[in-house]
């Protein structure tokens, strides 16, 4: 470089017209960067890799998923306890450990969040193990064996079988803290394969069936429903692990909720639907925002996840209903479980009326029922066959790809028949 090329920017000029050894270190760092970057065709090459090389690792951070840890002090703070609750009035030091009343921390354990946790698993405690195994029974059977679930002192409630309790939770630990075996003993039990139907005078002796006198019956929680209703139309997305999800909800509601407007990239203010795939991932994956929480779900009472519900309210409305049958979800389940039962149930509509009865309840229909649904297809196939429109209309809906091989009007007299399997009162309900 000489000061007398006057392709250089001005600055540079200006620099390498002072004597060398009178040059700062910013005017010698200038310098070099310039020579790098615009004279040394050897060194702007692999200045322009290495540039490239950093924003590929850029983008790779990017996408590598990352979670915020705690770490334990190397040493410990002192904590006092304060007297009255005023922070300046220190009393006695206090150091981590479990309530004496309770059994003592394990030997090895250190007293931080890890030694709490192997308290909490250690054989000798049995109190975790007694509430998984409550929280379970009460999602099978509606009401834990301990009906007050959120509380297990003493203002809570006493278990309704202590001894089948203790037995549950022993079973459980002893199982290696294994869940599949768990539910796999609950619901093979003699206990839970029991009819729900009421007998005699049950309902006056015990009208919340605390004595097990016959088996649970309860309207599925919101998440299972949808669920069941993917899973019987074969739209139902198994992959797990992964990013949440946005199905299908009216248009509005977060931007009617939302502070601000941020049109530009998608933001908790603004709802993007997801498509593909997503659109029918299990209902746990779905995305949650709790002030806006999703309104078909809330409509079966899913808390609204504001505070902890460790037992969930069940409510019967007409809402409920409405959404089984209009909802977007429910009508394009309805339409692939029809296209299911035109290409894999028998000919003829009582053949196909007893394949979809076992595959949404699993069982075979009443002859009252096959009959009754059977004539509901005959009406609706007469409706569509008149009303092309119409039937193309509900076809319509949902984003899954139809059959356009088969019939419109008798596809559209099965979804309809369909989605009054899917309303059923006994679809809904584990009775």
């Amino acid at each position: 470089m000489s000061a007398s090329g006057s392709s250089y920017p001005a600055e540079v000029r200006a620099t390498l017209a002072v004597p060398a050894e009178q040059r700062t270190a910013e005017q010698q760092s200038q310098l070099r960067k310039h020579y790098r970057e615009h004279v040394s065709p050897e060194i702007r090459q692999l200045n322009d890799q290495l540039t490239a090389s950093k924003q590929r690792r850029t983008e790779l951070h990017r996408q590598i998923p990352t979670a915020m840890v705690m770490e334990e002090l190397p040493q410990p703070r002192e904590t006092f306890v304060r007297m009255r609750g005023q922070y300046d009035k220190l009393g006695e030091r206090v150091a981590p450990t479990v309530p004496a009343s309770l059994p003592p921390l394990p030997a090895d354990a250190p007293g931080n969040r890890l030694g709490l946790a192997r308290w909490l698993v250690d054989a000798e405690n049995p109190l975790v193990a007694r509430v998984i195994v409550n929280r379970y029974w009460q999602m099978f059977f509606g009401t834990g064996l301990v009906k007050t679930a959120d509380d297990f002192g003493s203002q809570g409630e006493l278990p309704s079988h202590p001894e089948l309790l203790d037995w549950l939770a022993s079973e459980f630990v002893g199982s290696g803290w294994d869940v599949r075996h768990l539910v796999r003993l609950i619901v093979t039990s003699a206990t839970y394969r029991q009819s729900s139907q009421m007998l005699g005078d049950d309902w006056s002796h015990d009208p919340e069936n605390r004595l097990l006198a016959r088996g649970p019956r309860l309207r599925l929680q919101a998440e299972f429903i949808r669920d069941q209703a993917l899973a019987v139309s074969g739209l139902l997305n198994r992959e797990i692990g992964g990013a949440s999800v946005s199905p299908y909800q009216p248009a509005g509601l977060w931007e009617e909720l939302a502070s601000r407007e941020d049109g530009a990239n998608w933001t908790a203010q603004t709802y993007t639907q997801s498509h593909g795939a997503d659109l029918y991932r299990r209902t746990m994956y779905t995305y949650w925002k709790r002030t806006s929480p999703p309104p078909t779900l809330v409509t079966f009472d899913a808390p609204d996840r504001e505070t902890c519900t460790v037992r969930r309210a069940r409510t019967n409305t007409p809402l409920q209903a409405l959404v089984l049958m209009n909802d977007p979800t429910y009508v394009e389940a309805s339409r692939k479980l029809a296209e299911r039962i035109m290409i894999e149930a028998p000919a003829g509509a009582p053949a196909r009326v007893a394949w979809a009865f076992r595959q949404v309840l699993g069982r075979q229909p009443t002859a009252r029922q096959s009959q009754v649904l059977a004539q509901l297809f005959a009406e609706q196939l007469a409706k569509y066959q008149g009303d092309r429109a119409a039937a193309e209309q509900l076809l319509a809906v949902g984003e899954a790809p139809r059959n356009t091989e088969l019939d419109a009007a008798e596809l559209a007299a099965w979804s309809i028949a369909s989605s009054v399997l899917l309303n059923l009162d006994e679809t809904v309900t584990k009775e």
